[in-house]
């Protein structure tokens, strides 16, 4: 069968051609999936090399336990330290994290086969997944920063210029500054149209008396789960 491991019964011995075809599958799959992770996505050059290194480290652990259940039991205990050790991600990358894991445990019992249909069916799908919820939720999103003086009620101090030139606009954050005689307001906006967005900062320079005006991409957040 195309699914059958390579690897022949539980030994104590482990064949290097075994070894090293399952490296093979492994280093493949990673490099899979670092690919997948990329789409639609930024990420870091350690991030990415983890995610290939990754499944080729777990399934060399695997093949070392080699069916002894205390060693398993120790090796997963080891394995659970890892997560004090590494800083929060978003919920993207722990998944790819999981998905190079996953990979890893399977060429370590032998099934490439396997390791390679799961890391194939998790490119598909995330590739279109990524596809339809960027379509939906990047489109037109923005981040728009304004300063304006106190004399100004930041609650509706706009809401004609946004009805004008926006589809939506969120107050997100208000912070003071200048010793309090300044306010920044912070808004998630979502613009009709784009080739208006300087006609709508103007508005809004001429409103606030032309004091600081930040239009641009949304950050990630560095938690989304």
């Amino acid at each position: 069968m195309l699914l059958n491991s390579v690897i022949q019964g539980v030994s104590s011995t482990l064949e290097l051609q075994e070894f090293l075809i399952c490296l093979a599958g492994s280093a493949a799959c990673g490099g899979a999936l670092a690919l997948i992770h990329s789409y639609k996505n930024r990420s870091s050059a350690n991030f990415l090399m983890t995610l290939i290194l990754l499944p080729m480290l777990v399934q060399t652990v695997i093949m070392m336990v080699n069916g002894n259940v205390g060693t398993g039991v120790a090796v997963a205990g080891a394995f659970s330290l890892v997560r004090f050790r590494s800083m929060p991600g978003n919920s993207r990358e722990i998944l790819s994290v999981f998905a190079a894991m996953a990979a890893g445990l399977a060429t370590g019992m032998g099934f490439i086969a396997l390791a390679v249909l799961m890391t194939a069916a998790f490119g598909i799908l995330s590739a279109a997944l990524s596809s339809a919820f960027v379509a939906r939720e990047g489109a037109g999103v923005r981040e728009l920063k304004v300063t304006i003086p106190e004399s100004l009620d930041y609650s509706n101090v706009f809401d004609d210029i946004f009805e004008k030139y926006l589809r939506s606009a969120e107050l997100l954050r208000v912070k003071t500054t200048n010793m309090g005689s300044l306010y920044e307001l912070d808004y998630e906006i979502r613009e009709l149209d784009e080739t208006k967005e300087k006609d709508m900062i103007d508005a809004i320079r001429v409103r606030n008396g032309n004091l600081n005006i930040v239009c641009g991409r949304r950050k990630a957040e560095a938690m989304e789960l």
